[in-house]
């Protein structure tokens, strides 16, 4: 493999672990489509995309894991691992342009709602909202690695506070990550390449890590929110134009 592309899949990389390492989600999106532009195979980018997140947030929850709400990663996890095997026959039954055009309308009109129609966090304090978003992750983890988007959209209704909402995120990911790279490993995505790249994307994650950290601590709390919910749209965005 040429130095030069490995060069662009160790930046596709950085740029995907330093979006988790700041904002708790959103790797995939920034990763996947910028691997999908270079000459490598799917599964490779797919099966990369993967490790490489896993690690990102095992990294950046490292001495956070007191402000994760564990009741409510208990029962994300729990509908996260029934979602996984159903992301298997979503491949099969719908094609992969429809499911992106479907969620990204979905994540654009959430966000427009939130002008129209605000939300009081009290409504989704019932335990069993997490139910679906759980299953959401899991299933659209499993298909396309997007797994903290619906975990993502769960926090922001929640309205849970910066610290807690970043630090919950990646210990969702964390959880349903490991599972879902196991499934990949199970459904022969793995191979040497991989393998050579994710051990030469480690430094790399390791200073998207701390960087993502230096620059989250450099957020101010109220505008965190804001920040959120405009990634939402812009990764909203970006779904519907891939899908077109």
């Amino acid at each position: 493999m040429p130095v030069s592309l490995i060069i662009l899949i160790l930046t596709a990389l950085f740029l995907g672990a330093l979006m988790r390492a700041t904002f708790g989600f959103g790797d995939a999106m920034v990763s996947m489509p910028l691997l999908a532009l270079l000459p490598i195979d799917l599964s490779l980018s797919i099966s990369l995309a993967g490790l490489s997140g896993l690690t990102a947030a095992a990294m950046s929850l490292s001495g956070n894991f007191q402000n994760v709400d564990k009741p409510v990663l208990f029962r994300l996890g729990i509908m996260t691992l029934s979602g996984i095997p159903a992301g298997i026959f979503l491949i099969l039954l719908l094609p992969a342009q429809s499911v992106k055009l479907a969620l990204g309308i979905l994540l654009v009109v959430y966000i427009l709602s939130l002008k129209v129609l605000p939300t009081s966090a009290s409504r989704f304090e019932h335990p069993s909202w997490a139910l679906p978003f759980g299953f959401l992750s899991g299933m659209l983890g499993s298909a396309y690695n997007f797994n903290g988007l619906p975990v993502a959209v769960y926090a922001t209704l929640r309205k849970m506070d910066p610290l807690q909402f970043r630090s919950t995120l990646q210990a969702q990911f964390l959880f349903s990550g490991f599972f879902i790279v196991i499934g990949q490993a199970l459904g022969g995505l793995w191979s040497r390449p991989l393998f050579m790249l994710f051990l030469l994307s480690l430094p790399v994650q390791a200073v998207a890590v701390f960087t993502g950290n230096r620059l989250f601590e450099r957020i101010p709390a109220h505008r965190f929110s804001f920040i959120v919910y405009t990634l939402i749209f812009i990764l909203g965005v970006l779904l519907i134009l891939e899908a077109r």
